[in-house]
């Protein structure tokens, strides 16, 4: 574990952790680098796997994210620039595959690969009006009842009949408390803003979705005002999708062992020769 001053001012927490090509994972808009505690342990046996924090989340010390997701994205290249990587694999989950699609569209030189799980190229009003209520939460009963409240929308049904349940729900607390209610609030709002339509048929990088079946926060068929996966799969010119089943909005913690299989499966093919 270490941290990085970046020229920028941020101070980034980071972890590296694995042997092979870089991958790069880019958390949700309230976890921090504990987005993917299931999943690294397992994505190290495949890949070098850097986690990290963005302002305002988990271990990284500087207080504000930058304002607007393209702001953010060129935070992140500076970040993989800063650790001496000039090509990288990425996966960006939620909040992070956002992230991911900006740093794809203006870093294209950098990216291998990108695995995007769970997220909405633009969110419904539906969508809004759910985080408008983790926002009154954060404000009035901070970070915990926000990790409580996305809860009963992450993950499928199912998950809470599992024994490790409550550990998971308890983790989950623990992680949320480590971000700034700021932080939170200010990528939400940046959430919000933000149309990623325009950009996608720009992504010219081999890409894998990942969905869960039982996403109601971000689902693969929004209302009309938002864009999911059904539309995203189209636009994207070099891109497959897969969708777990039984598997809700927060499948990097559910299944993390189906979604490493997935992952580590394409980013270890060749490309085929054009």
């Amino acid at each position: 574990m270490s941290t990085v001053q970046l020229p920028s001012g941020a101070t980034i927490w980071y972890r590296r952790r694995g042997r092979g090509v870089p991958l790069l994972h880019i958390h949700g808009s309230a976890f921090g680098h504990r987005n993917f505690e299931k999943l690294t342990p397992i994505m190290a046996e495949h890949a070098e796997v850097i986690d990290f924090d963005l302002p305002g989340f988990g271990d990284s010390r500087s207080e504000a994210l930058p304002p607007g997701m393209p702001a953010i994205a060129e935070l992140i290249h500076e970040f993989v620039t800063s650790l001496g990587l000039s090509r990288i694999s990425v996966h960006g989950t939620s909040f992070g595959a956002m992230l991911a699609v900006n740093l794809a569209a203006q870093h294209p030189e950098i990216i291998d690969k990108l695995v995007l799980s769970c997220f909405l190229a633009r969110y419904d009003l539906a969508a809004r009006l759910m985080r408008a209520t983790w926002k009154r939460a954060a404000r009035d009963s901070g970070m915990t009842a926000v990790a409580d409240l996305t809860s009963v929308a992450g993950f499928g049904r199912g998950f809470y009949d599992r024994p490790d349940a409550a550990e998971q729900l308890a983790e989950m607390r623990i992680a949320f408390s480590k971000t700034r209610i700021e932080a939170f609030i200010s990528g939400t709002e940046t959430i919000e803003k933000t149309d990623l339509s325009p950009l996608l048929n720009s992504i010219s990088a081999p890409t894998l979705l990942l969905a869960g079946l039982e996403d109601n926060m971000t689902p693969f068929n929004p209302a009309p005002s938002g864009v999911g996966f059904s539309t995203i799969q189209d636009r994207l010119p070099n891109c497959e999708l897969k969708v777990l089943p039984d598997c809700g909005h927060y499948l990097v913690l559910e299944q993390p062992a189906r979604a490493a299989a997935l992952i580590a499966e394409f980013l270890s093919r060749q490309p085929i020769p054009s």
